[in-house]
């Protein structure tokens, strides 16, 4: 009797041990459970935040590459050390780049981007601020040059206006100059005996004589003198050619002389006016030109002979 009562009493203890392990176990496996469905909701609660701030990362990042690549490319000449900053920049953003393509990107990495494109909008700000500076600057040297190229125009053009008045003045000085003038009618005959006389019925030679004046300019060498020769009535009596002349136009010349010159030294010139007919009364004009210009003129009065 005492026996099965021990039996039945081991039972029930086997009974209860048997229910609190099937209790503990149930209670362990739903308590693992929970703790794995907590942490799951966190883990995605986590990666949903990441993801969250990658993406507002992302767009700033996308608005910084926008602004430094707009600096750039409107400033396509610059200094070595904006180049160097832009280098740099250029760093920065292959770093943040890199993280945000990332699928996985941890919490820190994305502090670190975060940190970064700050960073890299701090960098722009200061590239900002040199780009305008350095186009202050360089306005300013435009301007600059500017005035300078302006000035080197005038200068030029008032040196070039120099020159050539100096030319001119050095042209008109080396002119040379006639003065002295003798005209006389004279009677040659065949056996060349002469005799002065202003009878038109008589004469047959009019002889001009002058005498070039000393110059310090003139280089020596040859010199062509145009002899133009006006009768009473204003036309000219002979006509060997037409000269251009600096003042009077185009000019009808009786005869040419080359003669040769000698720097600063008197130069006494003889030429001889014949013609096959009387000449007419009234007065002869003679004028003498010399490099465009008239160097000097005379003149003599031939009288009607009442014989």
């Amino acid at each position: 009797m005492r026996s099965e009562t021990n039996g039945n009493s081991n039972k029930i203890i086997i009974s209860i041990l048997i229910v609190a392990i099937i209790g503990s176990w149930v209670y362990f496996n739903y308590s693992m459970n929970s703790t794995k469905a907590e942490l799951t909701i966190e883990s995605d609660t986590k990666i949903a935040t990441i993801d969250s701030a990658k993406k507002v990362l992302q767009l700033q990042f996308d608005a910084a590459s926008i602004k430094v690549d707009s600096l750039t490319a409107a400033n396509t000449e610059m200094s070595s050390d904006l180049q160097n900053k832009t280098i740099e920049i250029g760093k920065l953003k292959s770093n943040i780049g890199s993280i945000l393509k990332k699928k996985n990107a941890t919490e820190k990495e994305i502090e670190e981007a975060k940190k970064m494109i700050a960073e890299l909008n701090n960098q722009i700000s200061s590239l900002a601020t040199d780009l305008a500076k350095a186009q202050a600057e360089n306005k300013e040297l435009n301007v600059q040059n500017q005035n300078l190229t302006t000035q080197n125009t005038t200068l030029n053009t008032n040196l070039n206006t120099t020159t050539q008045e100096k030319d001119r003045i050095q042209d008109i000085a080396s002119t040379l100059h006639a003065s002295s003038f003798n005209i006389e009618g004279l009677l040659i005959k065949d056996d060349g005996s002469e005799k002065k006389t202003n009878n038109t019925r008589r004469a047959n030679t009019i002889r001009v004589s002058f005498q070039i004046d000393k110059n310090k300019i003139t280089p020596s060498g040859a010199q062509d003198l145009y002899i133009c020769i006006l009768g009473p009535d204003g036309n000219t009596v002979i006509d060997a050619g037409t000269i251009s002349t600096r003042e009077d136009g185009q000019k009808k010349f009786a005869n040419k002389m080359t003669v040769r010159y000698e720097q600063n030294a008197l130069l006494p010139i003889s030429y001889d006016i014949k013609q096959g007919t009387k000449f007419t009364e009234g007065e002869y004009k003679i004028e003498v030109y010399n490099n465009g210009f008239k160097i000097g003129e005379g003149k003599t009065a031939m009288k009607k002979s009442m014989f």
